[in-house]
């Protein structure tokens, strides 16, 4: 499937979480025809609301630097990149200076995805977990960056209703072992009467008037990937969002069952009831039209 028709909820092996899949390097990042819009925004959100959008802690900087660095390696032989020394020309005919920011807020710039760094605290104990160091985030899902930075995994995912105890584990035991060379990815979805890319926790969203839609299909590829040197983690974040009106009918289907079997929990977290209502009203009619 290609990455643009990711549909989580309709596919079977992505249902007893976290829903892992072996990640091709070669398609760490997902480069595609809305490159310079997004490249575009995500330049004028580092510039103009930086403190929202990026932040780190103190001990990071070796591993944005070791991420900025296999990055641009990467991109290097992509289409449309190019680099020379320190200095790496865009697909939209920008070039970007690898010395010109902190490392990740480099490494913001050069790609759609959202970078997320997180590490194991100096003299981890046995139990410890992975913490979010760094990152660069302008396109979250209904969180926002300065209550996340620093804090570990679990506390991280608290919002979240099925993470319990037995599922912290499994995520835990996959930080740990994660190997260089294999890295992974999985997706996750959510209903919304926008297709704002940047989806802040906003109390407008959940109001009776916007549960009216037009609804859009929000889906995240989320990959993983471990970094040789300093061991460090990269969680990548694309997010890709799709009208409902443009989804297959066999995808619809599928979203509706998934929408109709949320519990009230789950609803909340992705939206509210009265958005889980107005998304079902929508495919209803659309199923209803030959849409």
């Amino acid at each position: 499937m290609h990455h643009s028709d990711l549909a989580p909820f309709a596919d079977p092996r992505a249902a007893r979480h976290p829903g892992l899949f072996p990640l091709d390097p070669a398609e760490w990042m997902q480069i595609d025809a809305l490159y310079p819009e997004q490249i575009a925004r995500r330049d004028r959100l580092l510039a103009e609301e930086r403190a929202a959008v990026f932040a780190e802690t103190p001990g990071s900087e070796a591993a944005q630097a070791e991420l900025l660095e296999l990055l641009a390696g990467h991109l290097a032989g992509r289409p449309g990149f190019a680099r020379e020394g320190r200095r790496m020309r865009r697909p939209d005919g920008r070039e970007v200076e690898l010395d010109s920011d902190r490392p990740l807020a480099v490494a913001g710039r050069l790609v759609q995805e959202d970078l997320c760094l997180l590490q194991l605290p100096p003299d981890p104990a046995p139990e410890a977990e992975y913490l979010l160091s760094a990152a660069s985030l302008c396109f979250p899902s209904r969180w926002l960056l300065g209550e996340k930075i620093g804090r570990p995994l679990t506390p991280i995912h608290a919002p979240v209703p099925d993470y319990d105890a037995d599922l912290a584990r499994r995520v835990n035991r996959v930080f740990a072992a994660l190997p260089v060379e294999r890295p992974v990815w999985r997706a996750n979805w959510s209903a919304a009467p926008t297709g704002a890319l940047r989806l802040l926790p906003d109390p407008v969203l959940r109001r009776k008037e916007a549960a009216r839609g037009p609804f859009w299909l929000r889906v995240e590829r989320q990959t993983l990937r471990r970094l040789p040197q300093t061991r460090a983690v990269v969680f990548g974040i694309r997010v890709h969002a799709r009208p409902f009106a443009s989804l297959a009918p066999e995808i619809a289907a599928a979203l509706k069952d998934a929408l109709d079997r949320l519990t009230p929990a789950e609803a909340e977290y992705r939206g509210g009831e009265e958005a889980r209502r107005g998304a079902v009203a929508e495919l209803e009619r659309l199923a209803a039209s030959g849409s």
